[in-house]
């Protein structure tokens, strides 16, 4: 570990974010604490410098905690919890997970933002998928944008279908008895990884295997077009709002 490396950690994180918390699992040791903090620190730079942001959009103005290794669940790398506004890593098993679980801290935080009536509860991908042209859609150019994020995830390109992408997604639910991959919030969230690993983050504890996995090969991530479309929806919007953001700052 390098001099500069040394001198990262998980309390230098939490004061560079404005992360509201950072727990960590009580059988982290303190090597791996040391080692998890370089590797967060890097992979939270790298995201910042893809979406053009500040560190504010990261924490999502400090409403985002995270957790090492603690809260996990049997065969789960990473997961989100709404409930607690939490995004957490296990302590073996959580690179590359990143990126996806911190897009549904987004789609969580934005899921009363972007509309006029919705829950706290809601991601707002779910929501505009129930509503995409609905005047529940607050007026908003970003918003505007995010829906453009949705629909070229979601729907057929003239908007009169479901995507390529989710039929092979609900095929693979049919397959297996269950509902999970064709939810809108994980759809979007596997997109947006497929955004960040295409811009060729250094970081492979924030995103891997949007490409070359058994699941990209099965068609869960984006592929061709449809990726293409995607993350110039996503660099429009993300573009606007990292702008936005900085000119907020100052």
């Amino acid at each position: 570990m390098s001099a500069s490396q040394a001198s990262i950690s998980f309390v230098t994180i939490r004061r560079q974010f404005d992360f509201r918390g950072i727990e960590m699992g009580r059988w982290v040791t303190s090597e791996e604490r040391d080692r998890a903090a370089v590797n967060f620190h890097r992979a939270l730079e790298n995201l910042m410098s893809v979406l053009q942001g500040p560190e504010l959009l990261i924490s999502l103005r400090g409403t985002l905690g995270l957790q090492y290794g603690k809260g996990g669940r049997p065969g789960v790398a990473a997961h989100y919890v709404p409930a607690t506004r939490q995004l957490s890593l296990a302590k073996n098993a959580g690179a590359g997970s990143l990126a996806h679980e911190w897009f549904h801290a987004f789609d969580h935080y934005l899921g009363d933002k972007m509309f006029h009536f919705a829950s706290s509860a809601s991601f707002a991908s779910s929501n505009w998928l129930q509503q995409p042209s609905s005047s529940n859609i607050k007026s908003h150019p970003l918003n505007d944008l995010l829906g453009d994020c949705f629909k070229s995830i979601l729907l057929s390109p003239d908007g009169g279908d479901t995507s390529e992408m989710f039929q092979v997604s609900q095929c693979v639910d049919e397959k297996h008895n269950t509902f999970y991959y064709s939810k809108p919030e994980e759809m979007c969230a596997r997109a947006f990884e497929s955004f960040v690993e295409d811009k060729k983050p250094s970081s492979r504890f924030l995103v891997k295997g949007t490409r070359y996995s058994e699941e990209a090969k099965a068609g869960l991530y984006p592929q061709g077009e449809q990726r293409e479309k995607i993350n110039q929806a996503f660099q429009n919007y993300f573009g606007l709002l990292g702008r936005a953001l900085n000119k907020e700052l100052g």
